[in-house]
């Protein structure tokens, strides 16, 4: 009843007139985003979190905005999946197999509505599990000590890599970068300046919205760049739409199987919607049996993933709320805002920041519901987007950064900065190095040192007190079991994956 309370105080907050234009406007430019390839969610909200500052905006409209953009890129990211072929992010890669093949077959609009409907129900059931499971995994978390707390973000480092990650290694140089970017500025225990060069901006540290910014979207027009990409992408045509309730029915039982599945992925660190995504079609696939033709266009084929990567982003927000903890790429950017927004996420925000959270929850399955009635009606106004050339989008979208960075600050040094940063994304991902452990051990690395040196004062020096209790005992094994596992069942994963998609390309080719 208590949580019921909370989530109708949150609705009061995400049904203000100005709320409810925020998620609309969220969840139309989420879509755009997520349906032009090389985008997705997390490039998206870091490309609009310097906007946001710059606006002005209150911490719940800010967020609401963010969360409406991260679930619309969800949505978009099938489009050109199903057009182009073209995964619009990683986690819309298993909808290829089937969602082309029916475009292929004259049933693209038929394709588009099911995976929005998959998307709408797997959103909203990972979002009641968010409402449900939330407050549990908060009030359990207020038993964490600083010795817990560093422990469980070390099982966030050592989970990055994720069971599909592809190198383990560079994931950890990557989180390694991160810290030590994270020790830039002023310690706060001693007093003394820690690789500032006597430039005053650093005194407080690196600005991790200046970082993601630079990371993700100067470094991704840095490779646009060197690409030379400059036409618009070739699509099959968008018939009309004839989808009857017996297409629905049908693949209805795949979107709640799909949804279970996709919201248990999310809410695991370091797993997120890709895994969802294949754990969900390759789970249908097996109880459709032969029964199914998936790869040749099979509407299970596009409902099954497209329900489990939807879940598994609504499940990242799990741990990310109650422990601080991201379970996905997209809520570390999200994460990052929080904080500029001098709000710590964990246990205590459902207490101290209970109209701000909920009405972000709320906010939720407000955004959800828009988005279902956009996607349909306005599938073909999206559709068309696919074919502005890239030359003219790329230079608005650094546009929009730049000016947004500049607006928070005023400052000149912070493009630089900025620019700086989108070099050293750029050479990182031709390392093939993964930008999101940068961003995260810059998050967290204060965070983390601060519970380190609590748990030392507190034990006079003694370092057992890290695995003292049998809580901190639990997160280590956890801990380990991260970095091991990877080793022993991402290849076979990875295997699996890669045979799935070319027999089922072979099958459409």
């Amino acid at each position: 009843m208590e949580t019921l309370n909370f989530l109708l105080q949150g609705f009061a907050v995400a049904l203000t007139p100005e709320n409810l234009m925020f998620a609309a406007i969220g969840a139309i430019l989420g879509t755009v985003i997520g349906a032009l390839p090389g985008l997705g969610p997390a490039n998206g909200v870091a490309i609009l979190i310097p906007l946001a500052f710059s606006l002005g905006l209150p911490a719940s409209s800010a967020l609401i905005l963010l969360t409406s953009v991260y679930a619309g890129a969800m949505y978009g990211g099938r489009i050109s999946s199903i057009l182009l072929n073209i995964p619009g992010d990683e986690p819309a890669m298993m909808t290829c197999l089937d969602g082309y093949p029916m475009a292929l077959k004259g049933r693209a609009a038929e394709a588009l509505a099911i995976s929005a409907i998959a998307s709408f129900i797997g959103s909203l059931l990972a979002t009641v599990g968010l409402v449900i499971l939330a407050p549990i995994l908060a009030k359990f978390a207020l038993r964490f000590g600083p010795a817990e707390y560093f422990a469980l973000f070390t099982l966030a480092f050592a989970t990055l890599g994720g069971i599909t990650g592809k190198n383990q290694v560079k994931t950890v140089v990557a989180a390694c970068l991160g810290l030590m970017i994270a020790t830039v500025g002023v310690d706060i225990t001693t007093g003394n300046q820690r690789y500032t060069y006597d430039i005053l901006e650093l005194y407080e540290g690196v600005d991790f919205i200046i970082a993601i910014v630079g990371l993700f979207a100067i470094s991704e027009l840095l490779f646009f760049i060197e690409m030379h990409a400059g036409e618009g992408f070739k699509k099959v045509s968008l018939n009309k739409l004839n989808l009857s309730m017996k297409d629905i029915i049908q693949v209805l039982p795949t979107c709640l199987r799909g949804s279970v599945l996709g919201f248990i992925a999310g809410v695991l660190p370091g797993a997120g919607a890709s895994l969802g995504s294949f754990l969900s079609y390759t789970m249908e696939k097996k109880i459709v049996g032969k029964s199914g033709y998936f790869g040749e266009g099979d509407p299970r084929g596009v409902a099954a993933p497209e329900a489990g990567n939807n879940a598994a982003a609504n499940g990242a927000l799990v741990p990310m709320l109650t422990l601080g903890v991201p379970g996905s790429g997209t809520t570390a950017v999200l994460l990052a805002m929080l904080i500029s927004l001098n709000i710590q996420p964990g246990p205590m925000l459902f207490t101290q920041n209970a109209e701000l959270v909920w009405g972000v929850i709320a906010a939720l399955f407000v955004g959800n519901l828009i988005l279902l009635l956009l996607n349909i009606p306005m599938i073909g106004i999206f559709v068309k987007l696919l074919s502005i050339p890239p030359k003219y989008l790329m230079p608005v979208v650094t546009l929009v950064a730049s000016v947004g960075i500049f607006a928070i600050s005023n400052s000149p040094l912070d493009l630089y900065f900025m620019i700086g940063f989108g070099l050293l994304g750029y050479l990182l991902r031709k390392l093939h190095i993964p930008l999101v452990p940068v961003i995260l051990g810059m998050l967290l690395g204060p965070e983390m040192e601060k519970s380190l040196r609590h748990a030392l004062t507190i034990s006079d020096g003694d370092w057992t007190i890290l695995w003292s209790s049998g809580l901190s005992v639990g997160i280590w094994a956890v801990a380990i079991a991260g970095l091991v596992l990877p080793y022993l069942i991402g290849p076979v994963l990875r295997r699996r994956m890669a045979a799935a998609q070319d027999r089922d390309h072979s099958i459409v080719d």
